[in-house]
């Protein structure tokens, strides 16, 4: 098991025929969500088994009837006598407590995110701590596990979604370590509490650096007036730049002074030194907690049970895309050194000059005004543009539910159903409006997942959750692009989870292999940069019959791989890094990041002084030895869209064997073979690299 970050990160995930377009697109994007608009009260939804809106008490005694049911079923399954173990007495009746309890345990949790009151807030968050700490204890419940083992050399009898189940609960209880010594075990206990321990400090560091640079006006020439205005004022008349993302990163994209950019950067990367020696711990933990478990290294227990398998896997990935990447890259610095020279001089290029050129080159190839974009994004205009695609690609049909029992009045609840046989595939909230108290992040969460236990079917319910501004200046709410690729990215989510079939609660939903889930929400992306999609989700906010202009949807495909090598390049090295020191012991942490970025970055050496790894969140909690996991997803969704989708983006007939082959069998079947049923062969990098490339 993970630890209790990654376990609360996957709980919320827990928590991607033609179409008509121009005139007639725009129209029929404007009726399709309307029309849907059909009554259907709360009391009328078949298989929406969420609570919702309970009080603080309700919450509460909720969550002790879940404790109190989960502990009768292990209970029970503990006591079956080895030669009497069964399908029908061991694994049937954790599956059925599975389908029921999932969305009783998401109503407890989901308040502490979405209530507007802190009596509520607080009781879901006692309620969350108590469940947490039960299903702790069943995951170590060696009686359970001994049970469920024996069954498992039993499994030509059973189904093989049931054996799949089978074989998964064995591998959670010896990631636990009970099929340890008991002195063994209780290491791997210590261990376990260090690590996270130890992670959360890291963490605290980081939170608790108020490290801040005074910096004069014109020092910070090329930052935006409505940027310099917010920043809080020094006696002396300058202003303060809080060593913090939402402050670093415009002053190095925008501030036209090198110096500066320096002078940021440096003190950027040298903060929080005492990290290193937390992040020298924690990798030596995990290596003996790795260990114990019967891994070489922290690695391979990490990528044992993804998609990856093994960290010799992720490596070669990595290291072929770098390799493939180099010229391109290259002609990239060198023609950044060159703007750099015109604007700066025979100043040497640094690498707190990438964020500055790499925007401004970007900025002068594609000739993006992104504010004039955001005009042709009004947010329901784009989500009823997005329902259209659903429709046409893999055969969906939306209905609003109205007079429906919600938390919100700016809250939707929408039916998703076949459209040939128009049979109820599941609901989905969409709570898209930013208002105070909600949770701020942008993300979708499975409430309910789907099963199918003694010919009963249980449909999955998704939440959707964002925060668009509702309205500005009296117009209806605009879109970021940056927004509207969230949209469809967190879109394919929703439709992953909706369209699975899963028996098994397990196998269903967004609680995938992580090196799968993200998969069909980055494929879905695509579909933001293509002019046909781009045309149908768009329409200036004063006359929504005119979609986005034809040089606009040209010029957002040309800005998405512009001078992108570089940049990834970059990311591949933090994955290397993450890697290495997660697959070696006793490493030099300093030493091998000066070494290795120089390496990937061709040349380009750190700054003086600086220490990135101490300030490098995902490898202290979340994303240890799995920083990989984007890159490799994004792999395999750049290969579905240019075999399938690329020379059509509406094709109905690929979209409904994606539906059914990939998103349908959800983690019932190896998700390597899912996607090469898929593909009709072994998935391959090339399409990956090759839209990197295409203008090199």
């Amino acid at each position: 098991m993970g630890s209790k970050q990654n376990r609360h990160k996957q709980k919320l995930m827990a928590f991607t025929g033609a179409a008509a377009f121009l005139a007639v697109a725009v129209n029929f994007a404007v009726t399709v969500y309307t029309s849907h608009k059909r009554s259907r009260k709360r009391k009328d939804l078949p298989g929406l088994n969420f609570p919702m809106n309970l009080s603080a008490p309700d919450i509460l005694r909720l969550a002790d009837k879940i404790i109190a049911k989960s502990k009768q079923v292990h209970d029970a399954v503990a006591s079956v006598p080895l030669d009497k173990v069964s399908f029908a007495n061991v694994v049937l009746p954790l599956i059925e407590l599975e389908a029921e309890q999932f969305p009783l345990i998401q109503s407890c949790v989901f308040s502490k995110w979405m209530s507007t009151s802190e009596e509520v807030k607080k009781a879901s968050a006692e309620a969350e701590k108590k469940i947490d700490a039960h299903v702790s204890l069943c995951s170590k419940h060696e009686d359970v596990y001994r049970v469920v083992k024996s069954l498992a050399s039993k499994v030509d009898r059973m189904s093989i979604e049931a054996k799949r189940f089978t074989q998964f609960l064995v591998i959670e209880f010896e990631r636990n370590g009970l099929n340890l010594t008991l002195t063994k075990r209780e290491e791997l206990q210590r261990l376990r509490t260090q690590i996270d321990d130890l992670s959360m400090q890291y963490i605290r560091n980081l939170n608790d650096d108020t490290t801040f640079l005074t910096l004069s006006q014109s020092e910070l020439t090329g930052l935006p007036p409505e940027f310099l205005k917010d920043l809080e004022k020094t006696e002396n008349g300058k202003v303060k730049i809080i060593l913090r993302n939402h402050h670093v990163t415009p002053v190095l994209e925008l501030c036209k002074v090198g110096s500066t950019r320096k002078t940021v950067a440096s003190a950027y990367g040298r903060r929080c030194k005492v990290n290193l020696f937390v992040l020298e711990k924690l990798t030596q933990l995990r290596h003996k907690f790795a260990r114990l478990l019967g891994y070489a290294n922290f690695a391979d227990y990490a990528t044992d049970v993804r998609m990856a398998s093994s960290s010799p896997k992720v490596f070669e990935l990595l290291e072929n895309i770098s390799a493939s990447l180099t010229d391109l890259a290259s002609r990239e610095l060198s023609l950044l050194k060159e703007l750099k020279k015109s604007e700066e001089g025979d100043l040497p290029f640094g690498i707190e000059d990438l964020p500055y050129y790499l925007k401004k080159i970007k900025d002068q190839q594609c000739d993006l005004n992104f504010g004039v974009i955001r005009q042709y994004f009004p947010a329901e205009l784009v989500l009823s543009g997005i329902f259209k695609i659903c429709q046409d690609l893999f055969g969906l049909g939306f209905e609003e539910v109205s007079g429906a029992e919600l938390w919100h009045p700016d809250v939707k609840l929408f039916s998703v159903s076949d459209l040939s046989s128009k049979e109820l595939l599941g609901f989905f909230f969409l709570d898209m409006y930013c208002r105070e108290g909600k949770f701020a992040h942008t993300c979708v969460v499975a409430l309910q997942n789907g099963s199918l236990i003694n010919g009963m079917r249980q449909i999955p319910v998704a939440l959707l959750t964002s925060q668009i501004d509702k309205e500005m200046g009296g117009r209806p709410g605009l879109l970021r692009f940056s927004e509207v690729v969230s949209l469809f990215h967190k879109f394919g989510h929703v439709i992953h989870h909706i369209c699975n079939r899963a028996s098994v609660p397990k196998f269903s939903g967004l609680r995938l292999d992580p090196d799968f889930v993200e998969i069909p929400a980055l494929l879905f992306e695509n579909w933001c940069y293509e002019s046909p999609c781009l045309k149908l989700i768009s329409g200036f906010h004063q006359d929504i019959t005119q979609p986005i202009k034809d040089e606009y949807c040209k010029a957002l495909k040309e800005w998405r791989y512009s001078f992108s090598a570089l940049k990834m390049k970059q990311e591949i090295f933090y994955c290397l890094f993450d890697q290495m020191i997660h697959s070696n012991e006793n490493i030099d942490i300093t030493g091998l990041f000066k070494h290795l970025y120089a390496k990937v970055m061709l040349g380009l050496p750190m700054l003086e002084g600086t220490n990135p790894a101490s300030s490098f969140p995902q490898i202290a909690v979340g994303c240890e030895a799995t920083c990989y996991s984007r890159i490799w997803s994004e792999v395999f969704a750049a290969d579905i869209f240019a075999q399938k989708f690329h020379t059509d983006i509406f094709n109905h007939q690929a979209g409904l064997q994606f539906r059914d082959k990939v998103l349908a069998p959800g983690g019932a079947v190896d998700p390597r073979d899912l996607l090469s049923d898929f593909l009709g062969r072994e998935p391959s990098v090339q399409a990956f690299l090759s839209y990197r490339t295409a203008k090199s």
